[in-house]
């Protein structure tokens, strides 16, 4: 069964779920788990293996679900004593860890030509789960793409429109044209993502955002989007500019300052 618990959780782990692993770590006197009895809880509230069942596992499940939710590993230790906080009537105690393995950030690239295999490049040697899109069946192909996790062909738009979007999604617009940028955005702009990006130069950006007002959208969510997109790096070199756009994320994701190293970290000579 131990095996089992652990495939299930390699797996959803590759998925880009959230999971935590439930150990008993400790068990003294009676008890309905023994030690070293591990339980995988899913970000959909679905488990595999016991700790024990009754509400000792009830607790816990609810503890980890709150763990995961938050990013952190806890720990947690309960009396089954009649007067404990479980009102069980085993009389142990036990003790045991809850260790949270976070999704894989995932790496969603609107358009498969040079930037978008550029992109994907970064993003695989980063470890990230990465999406192509594009509406070309030649330019979303495994001999393009080898290492994808997901190659999506067709209407950008309503691809985009039906893709979930959560806080680990980093979304790149990078489509062949001006309308097939402006459909992705429609899609996504004003929804839950860590990061939503898209190319073009400051004259087409606002030309964008006006038309997009005019049809609805809200400004501000319009503004929150990161374009032009990149930290401003690059010579104009397809390469470059994905390295720009990758350093902006990077930035997002860790909360970083895009400073120089020497400007956050004082020398004393």
């Amino acid at each position: 069964m131990e095996s089992k618990i652990m495939q299930e959780i390699a797996k959803r782990i590759d998925l880009g779920e959230k999971v935590a692993l439930v150990t008993l770590i400790s068990v003294n006197g009676s008890s309905p788990g023994k030690s070293g009895n591990i339980m995988g809880v899913f970000f959909d509230k679905t488990t595999l293996g016991t700790i024990g069942g009754g509400n000792l596992e009830f607790q816990v499940i609810n503890s980890a679900l709150e763990a995961m939710k938050i990013g952190e590993n806890r720990e947690f230790e309960f009396s089954l004593k009649a007067d404990g906080k479980l009102d069980m009537i085993c009389g142990g105690k036990v003790k045991g860890y809850i260790k949270v393995f976070q999704r894989r950030k995932k790496l969603i690239i609107a358009g498969g030509g040079h930037l978008g295999l550029d992109l994907y490049k970064l993003g695989k040697y980063l470890k990230m789960y990465t999406v192509i899109i594009d509406d070309r069946e030649e330019y979303v192909t495994e001999n393009r793409f080898p290492q994808a996790d997901e190659l999506l062909c067709g209407d950008i738009g309503e691809i985009l429109e039906n893709y979930p979007l959560d806080d680990s999604s980093y979304l790149v617009i990078v489509t062949r044209g001006h309308l097939g940028d402006k459909s992705a955005l429609r899609s996504t702009v004003g929804r839950k993502a860590a990061y939503i990006g898209m190319i073009g130069s400051r004259k087409k950006v606002v030309e964008s955002y006006r038309n997009l007002i005019k049809e609805g959208l809200e400004k501000n969510d319009l503004l929150d989007i990161y374009s032009p997109i990149g930290l401003d790096i690059s010579s104009g070199d397809p390469a470059e500019i994905a390295l720009g756009i990758m350093a902006e994320i990077l930035k997002v994701k860790n909360n970083g300052t895009g400073k120089h190293m020497k400007e956050v970290k004082t020398i004393n000579l």
